[in-house]
């Protein structure tokens, strides 16, 4: 190739874009999200909880209902393969790696195991408006404790996670079920668990159930009986129940809420006699008498049979954290803000791993759609940082000299910093209004000569800029800055801030 043709090649530059599905978070929004996560460890900890943190990638064998596929198993999850030809996997939630380190390292941890967590998980799905493929869970999980306690005590935890965000009672409620009994109704309309196709089945309807709050009784009834097309078209196939047991199944969904002692009466005229069904009514029957004995009244924890949960792992109580406020939806309607976190039992998870039940309760909050709704409720503002003043470097000379002041500063409690770069004053000033900065610090060689330094007060200059016509008249503003003693300027800053 000749050397003229080489010249008119364009040197290729990567587009700045972040990938689908993700997104950047800066500022305020990292703030409060930040803020959220370290006021519920806060209660976690209350409760006797100690933090976790695992590995973002597991290998995909460990994150049960997402097995390999015959290529690659990438059906919900960002997977890759390594070197050694296995198959790992971003982790999906943050339950199933608690799985993996409960059974790797069982006989050193304490039993009950009392964990929370906090981070990122990733899911391979088609984003849309608010539905990322990456986002923030806070999760508290008891592993080793099979006793109806451990589930009732997750339940106050995250109602009293919900109080300390300043969520006033009635705008939120933990709604509770069992999937014991669940599983009595589907033998109580004479589904056979003994049939090839019957834990598909029993899947399909109890999603259906679940989706009771968005698509109304008949929506379900539809998904129980041959199947559903949505508004765009697609079909969702039923479960092929028939017009007896469809109506069995939509009594349960629609017993009405209101004392827990009525709701759970009116689920055990519905499972029979049958053994799942009995137990599970029990078991809602002692989580009761554990909130009623502690004050945690239906206001608070509900006791709600349309509730189901869509994982296929839970094998008892489970339990949805609604906020119960009217907000616009992704569709400019008025609606209920919705669910911000549930979890439940899952006795059977661990086993996989050990091969024997290692019984387990939790509960997973979503820290970005809880995040919307206390900025939606007005909770969300988070405590400000303080006032950060930024010392300017007009001779890079005294680079060493600015930095022994600024550290002055910090030792005194205040925030500071010096200016690193090498950019000429007006863009030191620019950068530290882009800072948002209350003060700057300016030592000039004159300055230095009589031991005093200028402070300018930006917060007070710009309140002041809409009169002031012209740059010499703003040089000349006594109350935009000021010249302190050097090494009175700590206490300056204090005043002025005070």
């Amino acid at each position: 190739m000749s050397e003229r043709k080489q010249k008119k090649q364009k040197k290729f530059k990567p587009k700045a874009r972040t990938p689908r599905g993700f997104r950047d978070m800066a500022g305020d929004e990292l703030s409060l999200q930040q803020s959220m996560i370290a006021t519920i460890s806060s209660v976690y900890e209350r409760y006797g909880f100690a933090a976790l943190d695992t590995s973002a990638f597991e290998y995909a064998d460990a994150l049960g209902k997402f097995l390999p596929d015959d290529d690659r198993p990438n059906e919900g999850v960002f997977a890759l393969e390594d070197d050694d030809g296995q198959w790992m996997s971003l982790r999906y939630d943050l339950t199933a790696p608690l799985a993996r380190y409960v059974a790797e390292n069982y006989d050193s941890l304490p039993k009950p195991l009392r964990r929370f967590q906090s981070g990122p998980v990733w899911r391979n799905e088609k984003p849309g408006p608010g539905r990322y493929r990456q986002f923030l869970q806070i999760d508290a999980d008891t592993v080793g404790a099979g006793n109806m306690a451990a589930d009732a005590e997750i339940c106050m935890m995250a109602a009293d996670c919900m109080d300390a965000l300043g969520i006033a009672r009635g705008n939120y409620l933990v709604r509770i079920n069992n999937r014991k009994i669940m599983d009595g109704l589907l033998q109580a309309i004479g589904l056979d668990a003994d049939t090839v196709d019957y834990e598909n089945r029993r899947l399909t309807i109890l999603r259906a159930m679940d989706k009771y709050d968005r698509l109304g009784l008949d929506g379900v009834e539809a998904l129980l009986s041959d199947g559903r097309k949505d508004e765009s078209g697609d079909f969702t196939k039923g479960a092929g129940l028939d017009a007896a047991q469809i109506k069995q199944v939509s009594k349960m969904v629609s017993i009405p809420n209101g004392p827990r002692t009525d709701v759970i009466a009116g689920m055990e005229r519905l499972v029979g006699e049958t053994p799942a069904g009995q137990q599970g009514i029990a078991e809602l029957r002692d989580m009761d008498a554990l909130f009623e004995a502690l004050g945690y009244q239906a206001d608070r924890l509900a006791v709600d049979a349309s509730i189901v949960r869509g994982l296929g792992y839970y094998t008892g109580p489970v339990y949805e954290i609604e906020l119960t406020f009217d907000a616009v939806d992704e569709n400019g309607e008025m609606a209920r803000f919705g669910s911000v976190g549930g979890g439940g039992r899952y006795d059977d998870l661990v086993k996989r791993f050990k091969g024997v039940e290692i019984p387990a309760t939790g509960i997973s909050i979503g820290v970005s759609r809880l995040a919307a709704a206390l900025t939606l409720l007005g909770k969300g503002e988070t405590a400000k940082a303080d006032p950060l003043t930024v010392v300017l470097v007009m001779d890079k000379e005294t680079r060493p000299d600015l930095m022994q002041l600024v550290q002055t500063l910090r030792d005194e409690g205040l925030r500071a910093e010096l200016y690193i770069g090498d950019s000429a004053m007006k863009a030191q000033l620019r950068y530290a209004d882009l800072r948002g900065a209350r003060l700057v610090v300016i030592e000039g060689e004159d300055e230095r000569k009589d031991g005093v330094v200028t402070l300018k007060d930006l917060q007070l200059g710009k309140q002041q800029s809409a009169n002031i016509e012209d740059n010499a008249e703003w040089r000349a503003s006594a109350h935009a800055q000021q010249q302190v003693p050097r090494d009175g300027l700590a206490a300056k800053i204090k005043e002025i801030l005070g």
